[in-house]
């Protein structure tokens, strides 16, 4: 499955630092990513990928007591390598 999310502790000053912290339990979790100035996106099986979100909202919730989640998941059981294989197949159609 992919599983872009955004997280960020709301109404704290130093949304960068929480996100950063968010950020490296993504990178450090081992799973495929990808970080983009709206969303992080995880590859990975379902109980993989929720860990990383609950612990990516855990970090983020250390700097204040309210916590924006979006989270859109594309559930495809048997398919893998789709982080970027989804975005290659649109480049091979824009390239003909």
């Amino acid at each position: 499955m992919l599983v872009a999310f955004s997280v960020a502790p709301a109404g704290h000053e130093s949304v960068h630092e929480a996100v950063a912290d968010a950020v490296r339990i993504v990178r450090e979790s081992g799973l495929p990513n990808r970080t983009d100035a709206m969303f992080t996106t995880i590859e990975g099986e379902w109980d993989e990928c929720m860990d990383v979100v609950r612990r990516a909202t855990e970090a983020c919730a250390k700097y204040g007591n309210r916590v924006s989640l979006v989270l859109k998941a594309d559930i495809r059981p048997g398919f893998t390598g789709q982080l970027t294989a989804k975005v290659e197949r649109v480049e091979e159609h824009l390239a003909q």
